[in-house]
């Protein structure tokens, strides 16, 4: 915390006031070269000009992109791999970034938001990735997590990305393709970052869709003949997928509200024409809302129905253990009393006494057992 401290301290002065001076490094700066030590953490840092990248014999620091940019225009798209505090420190003081959302960035772990600080807006994304597996079981990792920050300003647009997946290198490969869209500025990466997470959002809920469709199959589906009623699925199999949901629904719903500000309210930072795609984005979110919520109900379905179906099958094998239990407690009773050993009992000493006795038995059982069979129970 005590980067942050001075951090706020360096940064605080160094603030545009008016919209249009650019913040000044720290004093130290010309004796200490803070973004040199961001070089680990740094993925790509660019300058972009009418929708064109900047080819330079040499790969720029962010120092180097920012006095580019003040110098003939454009704007800087520097991304960043989870850096640490020391590594973020002088960038964060290049740019004028607030303490506030730098800790936000580096410590991750924040919910999806958009907030403003002075000339610069600070969004964060929650990435979402699809675990394949051949087999869901309950200890199955379904969905993997990751964040996107995003700091956009008038000449500049920093990305830090946490999380060993959702690689940024394509989607700066497939927008630098498009230059006309590019020319429009930070707010054109903004959009493009904020539909490929959404994009993504699609895909892991069409694959989810699948695993709860192999699960509500398996709980619905009829018994075999001859083996009895169904007893369901392992029941850890359907808690892990709604573990899973629950942290998929974190992700979604808190970024709608973001997407609805960004596509109805007008912003400086954001290009008129570059705002009604965020509409499109908003669309797209609030479909995949709403197939969140219905993953959570019916996975709440399917996790009474498949408790019912084992409380019935508890219910047969109960009956089942009574029917034979009923049926045993006739050769019990008859053994029970003849076995009491007394001198004069009803045929005791007639020959056919023991034939008769076993016979008796055996027809007691067998109507008991006929009458319990007819009836459902064996």
């Amino acid at each position: 915390m005590s980067m942050i401290r001075d951090l706020r301290a360096a940064v605080r002065p160094s603030l545009r006031k008016d919209g249009t001076a650019y913040p000044s490094p720290p004093a130290s700066y010309d004796t200490y070269d803070a973004t040199r030590d961001a070089a680990s953490a740094v993925v790509d840092c660019a300058v972009y000009r009418d929708g064109s990248r900047l080819e330079c014999a040499d790969a720029l620091t962010p120092h180097e992109a920012m006095l580019e940019v003040r110098r003939r225009g454009g704007f800087a798209w520097i991304g960043l791999h989870e850096p640490t505090e020391a590594e973020f420190a002088g960038i964060a003081a290049e740019f004028g970034l607030h303490p506030l959302a730098v800790e936000d960035a580096v410590h991750a772990h924040q919910r999806p938001k958009l907030e403003r600080y002075d000339d610069t807006l600070f969004t964060v994304f929650k990435t979402i990735h699809y675990v394949e597996h051949t087999e869901l079981t309950a200890t199955s990792e379904v969905v993997e997590t990751g964040e996107v920050m995003c700091f956009t300003g008038r000449d500049f647009f920093i990305t830090v990305r946490h999380g060993g997946h959702g690689s940024l290198r394509a989607l700066r490969r497939r927008l630098q393709e498009d230059p006309e869209l590019l020319a429009k500025g930070p707010s054109a990466v903004l959009h493009t970052i904020a539909d490929h997470v959404v994009d993504g959002y699609i895909a892991v809920a069409d694959a989810m869709q699948d695993d709860i469709d192999d699960v509500e199959s398996e709980v619905f589906s009829a018994p075999s003949k001859g083996k009895g009623s169904s007893r369901g699925v392992d029941a850890g199999r359907i808690y892990q997928l709604k573990r899973e949901v629950l942290e998929f629904k974190r992700a979604v719903s808190p970024l709608l509200r973001p997407m609805l500000l960004l596509s109805e309210r007008p912003m400086r930072l954001v290009d008129p024409d570059i705002q009604k795609y965020f509409r499109d984005v908003a669309d797209h979110l609030t479909r995949v809302q709403e197939q969140v919520i219905g993953f959570d109900e019916l996975l709440n379905s399917i996790l009474q129905a498949n408790l019912a179906q084992a409380a019935v099958a508890q219910n047969e094998d109960m009956r089942k253990i009574t029917s034979w239990a009923a049926i045993i407690a006739v050769p019990t009773a008859v053994c029970g009393v003849y076995g009491m050993n007394f001198k004069h009992m009803p045929e005791l000493h007639w020959r056919y006494g023991y034939p008769m006795v076993l016979a008796l038995i055996g027809g007691v059982c067998f109507a008991i057992h006929r009458t319990l069979k007819r009836n459902g129970w064996l």
